[in-house]
């Protein structure tokens, strides 16, 4: 019996907060002014809460204090199999559900996480993460924070994932750089159950999540401990990570996937461009009858991809066309590229051509771009599908 496919990543990521069953909308508004209420009054205790965290030294009495004011502004943290945590393993392995994951562990365990991809500033030490300077020494400065022999010791929380999911339906792939500090790791698993509304949606920022957490009654994270996990002799990184990755995706129920946060970039892109979608569409429906014979070589599929890209964007030349189809190997996502500036490119002069082209040409007229100075305006036949897109 072959193993059910992996999810996509529009099974991964929710794109909209709001929940789509009519029952929950309404009870949604119901409980809305009281939710309005607890936001108001939680915001004035979360400032205690920052406070009293920033003043008291990280110890056994701190997480007990805050952990008990977070469940008072509704965060409330639960652990299983704690008995299986040991404290000798400095590196410590989640999957990513929220932006406050970190500080829902560092609640349970004394733990540091740094922030990837961002410069140190005062909201990176004010949301909790360790201050690093730069990705390239990323992994050496690590290394070194867990040889100190300071006491007690401070224990690193990464997220292989890098970006966080719904927690429902898989995991994305692994990153190796986490597995190249230690020999030993140990695993976790975290649950987040969220009443009325999404646990995370795709494209909010953290203000919103936090808003949304302090609006509705509660948001409970489930955190279970793995034991550790030893590479094995002649393991490379790669394979260490995919090892824990299956590891934690059984114990999660899910799927272990492929997909990286540049997928989830590209997915992000395609739902804040509908009409981009629509238009590729249409394009292909139009021309599914010149597809090329079966058994092509690969130069000819691409000069025939190529050339299907520039009927759409005649102002872009062809051999950077060919260039990014090569990379890429999807029309769709050249056209993103191109549309969206990811591509650098000299336009060319097409009035000649626009001006030669026949007014009733079939498929090719089906999607026609005219380039002018505040951006490109898609024309198609059918009027019901002529509207500018505006860069």
């Amino acid at each position: 019996m072959e193993p059910p496919p992996a999810p996509g990543p529009e099974r991964l990521f929710d794109s909209h907060r709001l929940p789509g069953d009519g029952f929950l909308l309404l009870a949604l508004l119901l409980y809305a002014p009281v939710g309005f209420c607890l936001l108001v009054l939680r915001l004035f205790l979360g400032i205690h809460v920052f406070l009293v965290s920033c003043a008291l030294p990280d110890s056994v009495l701190r997480r007990f204090v805050v952990r008990t004011m977070c469940a008072v502004l509704g965060l409330v943290a639960r652990q299983e199999d704690s008995g299986l945590r040991d404290h000798r393993v400095r590196v410590l392995i989640s999957n990513h559900v929220t932006p406050f994951d970190h500080n829902i562990v560092n609640l349970l365990t004394s733990c540091s996480t740094p922030l990837l991809n961002s410069p140190p500033s005062f909201v990176c030490w004010s949301r909790g993460f360790m201050e690093m300077d730069g990705r390239g020494e990323l992994v050496e400065s690590l290394k070194r924070f867990c040889a100190s022999t300071r006491l007690p010791p401070t224990h690193l929380l990464l997220f292989p994932e890098e970006e966080a999911t719904n927690g429902r339906e898989g995991l994305l792939h692994f990153s190796s750089w986490p597995f190249s500090i230690q020999d030993v790791v140990q695993p976790l698993t975290l649950r987040v159950q969220r009443p009325l509304v999404s646990v995370t949606v795709s494209d909010a920022s953290w203000v919103s999540e936090l808003l949304w957490s302090l609006f509705v009654p509660f948001t409970v994270y489930q955190v279970r401990w793995l034991r550790p996990v030893h590479r094995h002799p002649g393991e490379g990184n790669e394979e260490f990570a995919l090892r824990v990755q299956q590891l934690v995706a059984k114990e999660l129920g899910q799927t272990g996937t492929r997909l990286t946060p540049a997928d989830k970039a590209e997915h992000m892109k395609r739902q804040r461009h509908p009409r981009l979608r629509l238009q590729s569409d249409l394009f292909f429906a139009a021309q599914s009858s010149f597809l090329p014979s079966p058994g092509p070589s690969p130069d000819v599929q691409l000069a025939t991809l190529a050339q299907r890209v520039k009927e759409v964007l005649p102002h872009v030349p062809l051999d950077v066309i060919q260039r990014d189809l090569a990379k890429t190997g999807c029309i769709d996502l050249t056209i993103t590229n191109l549309l969206e500036g990811a591509v650098a490119f000299i336009p060319e002069d097409i009035t000649e051509r626009t001006q030669s082209l026949p007014t009733a040409s079939a498929p090719k007229t089906l999607a026609r771009c005219l380039s002018c100075k505040v951006g490109i305006r898609c024309v198609f036949n059918d009027d019901d599908f002529a509207s500018p897109l505006t860069l």
